[in-house]
C-alpha cells in the first residue's frame, strides 16, 4: 500500500569541500554562541577559523565548550543563561552530532522560560508547548554520524532520572548547515566507524519502521549504498576525501530519512544503555546490539532487509542482511566491541528495557513487530560479551 508523507525541509545545507568558507557570508547578527566540545575543534584550528569567519562578518563570537559526548541537560540550561547574558543572537554547533544537538536545545531555552525539560513530551517531561521561537541555528559538523544537521532532532540526557531521550519541532531545524568533508579527515578511525554506522542504523531503521515512505526509501536506500562502500575505505585511510566526501553525504542523507521518517526501537534501546553509561560512545552502542536486533526485528519485514541486503552486495535474503552487517563491522574494524567493557552487566537488562520504553516509548510503536521488555531482555543477553 502507498504511504502518504509529510516532509519539511527548511534548512539551507552548504555541502562540499571548502564550504567551511561559506560563514562569512552568512546573513546572521549580534553575537554568536559557538557551542563545542572536547579538544580536537581547537587543537586542529577550527574553532578559530570559525571565530575568523564570523568576524569577518562583523560579529563577536562568545564560546561555551563543555558540551560531552552524551550532553547533558545541565550544559543546556547553562549554555542558555549565558547566550541570554551577552545577548547571543545566533547559536552556532561546530563539532559532532553532541555539539550540534546541543546547540538547538540551547537556542530553545535562550528565548523560552523554564527548564528545558518541561518541553520534552516522554518520561518526566511535561510537554509544554514552545512559547518563543529559538535562536537561528547554524550547524557546523566535522563528523560524519548522526545527521543532525539535516534534521530538527536534538538528544539531550537528564542525568537524575536516567533519561536520554530525543525532541524536535519546527523551529528546530538548523537555519544554515555547513558539511565539509575537509573537516573530517582528522577523525580518528575508530571514531570514524562509530559515526559511521549511527548514520547506517538512521537509514536502515528509517527503511523498516511501520511509516517509511517512498520518499525515506529513496534517501535510505542510497545512504545505505554509499556507506557500506565508502565506510571502510574512509577506516582505513582518514586522508581519502572522495570517501569522506561520500560518508558525509550518506550522512546527510539519513538525516533527510529522520525528517520523514524515524528511528525504531534500536535507538531507544541504545539511549538506555548510554544513558546508564554516558561513556559508551552512541554508534558503538548500536553496533554492540545491531546483530541480535535486526535478526530479531528482519523475519517481519523481510522484503525489505533483501532489498537491503542487495544494496549493500549480498543475496537478495535476511540472512543475506545479517551476512552484510557482519562483514561491514569486520571490514571497519568494530566487530570486537564488548558491553563488559563499558561496565554493562546482565543485571541491568531489565533498567535498560524499562528505560527504553519510559524514556522513547514511542519508537517501539513505529516498530513493525511488536517488541516487548523482555525481547528487549533477550536482544541484550545475545548482544553480551
Amino acid at each position: 500500500m502507498f504511504k502518504s508523507f509529510d516532509f519539511f525541509m527548511p534548512a539551507h545545507l552548504y555541502f562540499g569541500a571548502g564550504s567551511l568558507e561559506k560563514l562569512s557570508a552568512l546573513p546572521l547578527s549580534g553575537k554568536a554562541l559557538i557551542v563545542t566540545g572536547g579538544t580536537s575543534v581547537k587543537r586542529l584550528g577550527y574553532l578559530d577559523r570559525v571565530k575568523n569567519l564570523l568576524h569577518k562578518r562583523g560579529i563577536e563570537a562568545v564560546v561555551f565548550d563543555k558540551v560531552q559526548p552524551n550532553p547533558i541537560v545541565e550544559h543546556v540550561m547553562e549554555a542558555a543563561e549565558l547566550a541570554r547574558r551577552e545577548s547571543c543572537g545566533s547559536v552556532l554547533g561546530l563539532g559532532g552530532g553532541s555539539s550540534m544537538d546541543s546547540a538547538k536545545a540551547i537556542a530553545v531555552m535562550a528565548t523560552n522560560p523554564g527548564h528545558y525539560w518541561d518541553y520534552i513530551g516522554t518520561g518526566t517531561g511535561k510537554s509544554q508547548p514552545l512559547v518563543n521561537k529559538p535562536l537561528p541555528i547554524v550547524c557546523i559538523t566535522t563528523t560524519a554520524g548522526t545527521g543532525t544537521e539535516a534534521d530538527p532532532w536534538s538528544v539531550i540526557t537528564k542525568t537524575d532520572t536516567h533519561e536520554k531521550t530525543g525532541f524536535g519541532h519546527p523551529w528546530t531545524f538548523p537555519t544554515y548547515s555547513i558539511i565539509d568533508p575537509e573537516l573530517m579527515v582528522s577523525v580518528p578511525a575508530h571514531l570514524t566507524a562509530y559515526q559511521g554506522f549511527d548514520a547506517l542504523f538512521h537509514s536502515i531503521e528509517g527503511y523498516t519502521v511501520s511509516i517509511a515512505s517512498p520518499m525515506s526509501d529513496m534517501y535510505a536506500l542510497k545512504a545505505i549504498e554509499y556507506v557500506n562502500r565508502y565506510l571502510p575505505i574512509a577506516v582505513k585511510n582518514g586522508a581519502d576525501l572522495e570517501a569522506r566526501s561520500y560518508v558525509a553525504l550518506a550522512n546527510t542523507l539519513s538525516g533527510f530519512v529522520e525528517t520523514v521518517s524515524s528511528c525504531s526501537s534500536e535507538h531507544a534501546i541504545e539511549h538506555a544503555m548510554s544513558a546508564y553509561h554516558p561513556h559508551l560512545p552512541h554508534g558503538a552502542g548500536l553496533i554492540m546490539i545491531s546483530l541480535a536486533y535486526h535478526a530479531a526485528y528482519a523475519p517481519h519485514c523481510p522484503d525489505r532487509y533483501a532489498t537491503m541486503a542487495s544494496v549493500m552486495g549480498e543475496e537478495a535474503s535476511v540472512d543475506g542482511f545479517i551476512r552484510a552487517l557482519s562483514r561491514l563491522q569486520e571490514e571497519c574494524g568494530v566487530n570486537h566491541l564488548k558491553m563488559s567493557d563499558y561496565q554493562m552487566s546482565p543485571q541491568l537488562f531489565g533498567d535498560y528495557a524499562q528505560t527504553a520504553f519510559d524514556t522513547m516509548g514511542g519508537l517501539f510503536q513505529l516498530d513493525i513487530p511488536n517488541f516487548t521488555q523482555a525481547d528487549v531482555i533477550e536482544i541484550l543477553e545475545k548482544s553480551y560479551r
